[in-house]
């Protein structure tokens, strides 16, 4: 509502509808953001805490993946929605560093609101944070190392770095074996580029047994168990036919009926129905097959003549595993089966079911050159496994992020300290208040590395005194060894990390930042009136 000089009050919102201006707006938003930031925190680097998250149905999840745990929660407030955003975003691209994202965001915002009590401008800030950004990118693409994708001890220390802040530290070295495999595995180059399709890492998951025995099989893994007691079980030097058309009568898609007058008749259906079938499978039998996957159905008399001819058959695979199949054995996709030929198989050097603790599952292993393969992983119970996935998933964008884009720099902290250090200086080089916005930057940046810091129980101002110290030395690695304790050139200790994620953090938190920072007006619409109620339920008369 707003008075109208010497008129009538002019109504512009709705009725229950809220408003927050300027700098009560701003406080808000960041205060709302920060919170974000504070929850995932303690969950930063090899020391930090894990959260449980109990969603409306009772499920538990158990995590200290960054994107997971504000996927989980259910935000209300827009700002940190907003947060959430930053998060999923730097999952979908880099995979990883999806707390420290949301960690630098809320660490710019809380130096931001400083600078913005001091009555700097929302603008300013965004310009002097705008300027540091760009600088901050330079630095770390003058510092980082190219690095040869040949070399796969790199990959492997890459691989256990992601691995070390989660879960599954204590089998990061032979889980990290098994994710490099997989990701050189489905490797591709296009025109000179390296492209990884994490689409073509099936990973399965089954409680029992211990996380040791994940294993990664050089192709596929189906959920699935033959068809027909009396086919074989095991079949070496598989010749595999997959198919997406069933091998049974199909119903016709009009309404149908059929007269029949005698018994006669119903025989010679029957027997039609069988001969059809019959012809099926030995256009199956005769191009070599000796393992069928099907997409769809196969009929009880289908399942009958295939096991007679010694095949082993599986049926109502999925979609998403049969084309998986295919580039796993080098089998081309039949729909017509009267088109099926010898060159048409896929080659396995074993198909054999296995039952893994109560179910019976289907291994189609020792494919020659798969350009798709599967991850089974074991742990001990449902929760540990969902943590292990998720673990797993991070590791393996992590690789495929170094393949695809081979620079690397040291983990720990130490590169967002450099930045911070190089960052202060360069600041000086400002005229007016983007100065003191720069220097802000710095400040959040250095709050990554003393995070770690207070996550591993050590000191945050002895850590901070002594990280600059090392940085003003040249020591640009000088990070923060969490598992240890102190301080230590973090690329000796083999803590790797991608370029790409880093530039990925930088970018996403100064973006989310940014927005934020640009918003001094909230209206939040009043919820819509009801309609009317109707008369009280009840019978008629």
């Amino acid at each position: 509502m707003a008075q109208n000089q010497g008129g009538p009050p002019v109504i512009v919102l709705k009725e229950g509808s809220n408003e927050n201006k300027g700098k009560e707006a701003q406080k808000n938003n960041i205060f709302a953001a920060k919170l974000v930031a504070q929850l995932v925190k303690t969950s930063l680097g090899p020391r930090g805490m894990d959260k449980m998250l109990v969603d409306g149905l009772g499920d538990v999840t158990i995590t200290n993946d960054g994107a997971t745990i504000l996927k989980e929660i259910d935000m209300q407030h827009p700002a940190g929605k907003m947060m959430v955003e930053v998060a999923k975003a730097t999952d979908n691209e880099v995979g990883d560093g999806t707390t420290t994202a949301v960690v630098l965001s809320g660490a710019l915002l809380e130096k931001a609101q400083e600078l913005i009590d001091k009555e700097v401008h929302s603008t300013v800030i965004i310009d002097g944070y705008g300027k540091a950004a760009d600088h901050a990118l330079e630095i770390l693409k003058k510092i980082a190392i190219k690095v040869d994708i040949n070399n796969k001890d790199i990959l492997l220390k890459i691989a256990t770095t992601s691995m070390m802040s989660k879960l599954v530290a204590e089998e990061s070295k032979d889980l990290a074996k098994v994710v490099v495999d997989a990701c050189l595995s489905v490797m591709e180059k296009d025109e000179g580029k390296i492209k990884v399709d994490l689409d073509n890492i099936k990973v399965d998951k089954k409680p029992g047994a211990s996380m040791a025995e994940t294993s990664l099989i050089k192709g596929i893994v189906l959920d699935k168990e033959v068809v027909h007691s009396t086919m074989p079980k095991k079949v070496d030097n598989a010749k595999i036919a997959v198919i997406n058309t069933a091998l049974e009568i199909e119903k016709t898609e009009i309404s149908a009926e059929i007269r029949i007058e005698d018994p006669l008749q119903m025989k010679q259906f029957l027997d039609e129905e069988n001969r059809l079938l019959k012809e099926s499978v030995n256009q199956i039998v005769s191009s070599g097959a000796n393992v069928v996957l099907c997409q769809k159905g196969i009929d009880d008399i289908a399942q009958h003549f295939l096991a007679k001819s010694g095949v082993l058959a599986i049926r109502r695979v999925k979609e998403s595993d049969i084309s998986k199949l295919s580039k796993a054995t080098g089998a081309r996709i039949v729909s017509n089966l009267k088109d099926l030929s010898k060159s048409d198989l896929g080659t396995a050097s074993i198909v054999e079911e296995k039952k893994i603790e109560s179910d019976k599952w289907v291994f189609i292993e020792g494919c020659k050159n798969p350009k798709a393969v599967s991850i089974l992983i074991r742990g001990g119970s449902a929760r540990v496994l969902d943590e292990a996935e998720r673990s797993l998933h991070d590791a393996l964008m992590v690789v495929k992020d170094v393949l695809e884009y081979p620079y690397i720099v040291a983990g720990g902290g130490a590169p967002e300290a450099n930045i911070a250090f190089k960052i202060r200086r360069w600041a000086n080089t400002l005229s007016g208040r983007e100065q003191l916005a720069a220097q802000k930057f710095a400040d959040a940046m250095e709050s990554l590395p003393i995070t770690l810091a207070e996550n591993a129980g050590m000191d945050p101002i002895d850590t901070q005194v002594e990280l600059r110290a090392k940085q003003g030395e040249g020591k640009k690695w000088f990070g923060v060894d969490a598992l240890q304790g102190g301080l230590a050139d973090m690329e000796k200790k083999n803590v790797i990390e991608p370029l790409k994620i880093k530039e990925q953090v930088i970018k996403a938190a100064i973006e989310v930042t940014n927005m934020i920072l640009r918003i001094d007006d909230t209206i939040a619409s009043g919820k819509a009136a009801a309609p009317p109620g109707g008369p009280p339920g009840g019978m008629d008369y």
